[in-house]
C-alpha cells in the first residue's frame, strides 16, 4: 500500500482551519483543507506518495482546486505535483519561507490573471502582404520555378524573417494598450505562424471590467484581422509558481 502524503496546492492568508470540500487531485474524493501557521496557510489534501503524470486531467484537477480557493482568497499557486511527506514538513516550509510568502501576498493582494491569445484571421492575406512589400521575397518568388533548391530555401527563410518582424510590429499595438491597465504583462511563446500573441496579464480585481472593455474594443477594431481568445479571471499562475525544494 502506498504511503500517504500531503499534496500542496497553494498558500493563502488564513489563520483558522478551513475546508473546501472533497475536491482533491486524483479523483479520490480527498478533503481539501488548510494547515495554518502564524496567519498563513497551505491548502492541502491527502495523496499517495507518487508522481502525478503531467496530463490534462491532473493539471485541470490541480488548477480547479486553486481556482475554487481563489473565490475567497488571494492565492499563491504552488507548482504542480508538490507533495510533502507529512504535516511537519509543511509547517517547516511555512515557517522557513514566511517572510517570502508575506512579501508575495503584498505583491499579489487582490490581483488576478487574464489570459489572451491573438491569432491572425487570414494567413493567406498576411503572406500576400509580406510578399508584396518585401523586394527580396518578391524577386525570389517571381523566379521560383527556375531557381535551385538553395534559393527556394532562402526564399522560405526570408518569408519567416519578414513574418517575425510583422508579428513584432503588430503585437506591440495590442501590448501597449494592455500594459496601461495591467500591473504586469508576461509574453509566453506563440505557437505556429498564425498566433500573434500569447499573453498573461496581471491586473487588479477592480480593473476587471475595464480590461474586458479594452479587449472588446480591440476585437471590434480589428475584427477583420485578428481573432481574440480570452480567458479569466484565473489564479496568477504565470506570476507566482512556488517551488518547494
Amino acid at each position: 500500500m502506498s504511503q500517504i502524503g500531503k499534496y500542496i496546492y497553494c498558500i493563502i492568508e488564513e489563520k483558522f482551519d478551513r475546508n473546501f470540500g472533497t475536491i482533491g487531485i486524483g479523483n479520490r474524493k480527498d478533503l481539501v483543507s488548510t494547515l495554518c501557521f502564524n496567519g498563513i496557510s497551505a491548502v492541502i489534501s491527502d495523496t499517495p506518495m507518487f508522481k502525478y503524470v503531467v496530463n490534462k486531467a491532473n493539471l485541470t484537477a490541480h488548477e480547479m482546486v486553486i481556482e475554487h480557493v481563489m473565490k475567497d482568497y488571494t492565492v499563491l499557486p504552488v507548482r504542480f505535483c508538490t507533495i510533502a511527506s507529512n504535516i511537519e514538513e509543511i509547517r517547516s516550509l511555512l515557517r522557513r519561507r514566511y517572510p517570502e510568502f508575506k512579501g508575495l501576498f503584498r505583491d499579489m493582494d487582490n490581483k488576478i490573471e487574464m489570459g489572451l491569445k491573438v491569432v491572425w484571421k487570414d494567413m493567406d492575406a498576411i503572406f500576400g502582404e509580406i510578399s508584396s512589400s518585401n523586394k527580396i521575397i518578391k524577386n525570389l518568388k517571381s523566379n521560383i520555378a527556375g531557381i535551385d533548391t538553395n534559393k527556394k530555401i532562402e526564399a522560405g527563410k526570408q518569408v519567416q524573417k519578414a513574418l517575425a518582424k510583422k508579428k513584432q510590429d503588430e503585437k506591440q499595438i495590442i501590448i501597449r494598450k494592455l500594459k496601461r491597465i495591467s500591473v504586469d504583462v508576461k509574453e509566453n511563446d506563440a505557437i505556429g505562424d498564425s498566433m500573434l500573441l500569447n499573453l498573461a496579464c496581471l491586473i487588479d480585481r477592480t480593473h476587471e471590467k475595464e480590461f474586458d472593455n479594452t479587449i472588446n474594443d480591440l476585437a471590434a477594431e480589428y475584427e477583420n484581422r485578428f481573432i481574440f481568445k480570452y480567458v479569466g479571471p484565473i489564479p496568477p499562475f504565470n506570476f507566482v509558481n512556488i517551488e518547494v525544494t
